[in-house]
């Protein structure tokens, strides 16, 4: 019999709703439709005069060679990041949960790198591998690698991928691990005394029950790469050197807040909104056909 949470006054329910209903018309509807706006406008740097100009912010964008440039280092590095983030996670959650002896320590040195802000890791990653005094570099260098990623883009770019699948790690692996710790023991044991090997056991029973895991943390990490990375980008190569490291959501800032071009700032966040809206439908209409729940 199923059973129906009921309330017996009829404004309760609403009543509880209208906190987070005000929170997301403040917090999400209210500035996305004050970026829509303004991505039809040209302003001065004060707001004080302003143009309607219809969709030329978007005109101007699309025949710019350097938002395709920054497009282009937006989706290599997104899927760097959850690439590597999701599967180096994974790994770690299922090592975690074949630890006996140590399993707290070892659990709480992987939760950590959580507790720190994206600009702090990025201003860690950066210290260590300080072409000067970062101790990651004179290491790479007394082995013949030399390491600059203040002047080479490529490593830059590598530097800024490390720094923020790490402080984004711990967040994959309790879920992964939460995951791993609700799958019935029994039909691993089943499954061994079949005789399917640990990696056989991994890829029918295991993966396939944490698929439901695996595809909220997939949204949750597509979103991280296109948003929650920008204190790491800016705390570290400040989109440098030469673009390499421009990712959208930091072009947004670096265009609006110091480019002092308010209309083209709000008609890449708008874009970037967009993006990010149809990756996510994407996944939930054809990914999550595959998810076995």
């Amino acid at each position: 019999m199923e059973k129906r949470v009921t309330f017996n006054e009829r404004w309760l329910p609403y009543l509880l709703v209208a906190p987070q209903i005000v929170i997301t018309l403040v917090f999400f509807f209210w500035p996305s439709g004050q970026a829509i706006w303004q991505s039809l406008l040209i302003e001065d740097a004060f707001g004080g005069n302003s143009k309607f100009v219809w969709f030329d912010n978007f005109i101007n964008l699309f025949n710019d060679d350097s938002y395709y440039s920054s497009a282009r280092v937006t989706v290599v590095f997104s899927f760097l990041v959850a690439a590597i983030g999701l599967g180096l996670s994974l790994f770690l959650a299922v090592m975690a949960d074949r630890v006996i002896r140590g399993a707290t320590a070892y659990k709480t040195f992987l939760i950590w790198p959580y507790a720190v802000a994206p600009a702090v890791a990025g201003v860690l990653w950066g210290f260590l591998f300080n072409p000067s005094v970062g101790i990651v570099a004179w290491m790479l260098q007394a082995i013949g690698i030399e390491f600059n990623y203040v002047i080479n883009g490529n490593q830059a770019l590598l530097l800024v991928v490390i720094a923020s699948v790490w402080n984004q790690i711990s967040y994959n692996f309790l879920f992964f691990l939460a995951g791993l710790q609700s799958i019935p023991k029994s039909l691993i044991e089943a499954a061994a005394i079949d005789g399917a090997g640990p990696g056989r056991r991994f890829w029918d029973i295991i993966f396939p029950l944490l698929s439901p895991v695996g595809f909220f943390l997939l949204v949750v990490n597509i979103i991280y790469a296109f948003f929650g990375t920008f204190g790491v980008v800016a705390s570290l190569t400040q989109g440098g050197p030469a673009n390499a490291t421009e990712i959208l959501v930091f072009k947004v800032y670096n265009d609006g807040f110091r480019g002092q071009d308010l209309g083209g700032s709000s008609a890449q966040s708008v874009i970037l909104m967009i993006v990010v809206i149809l990756l996510t439908f994407v996944q939930f209409r054809f990914i999550e056909r595959r998810v076995h729940y």
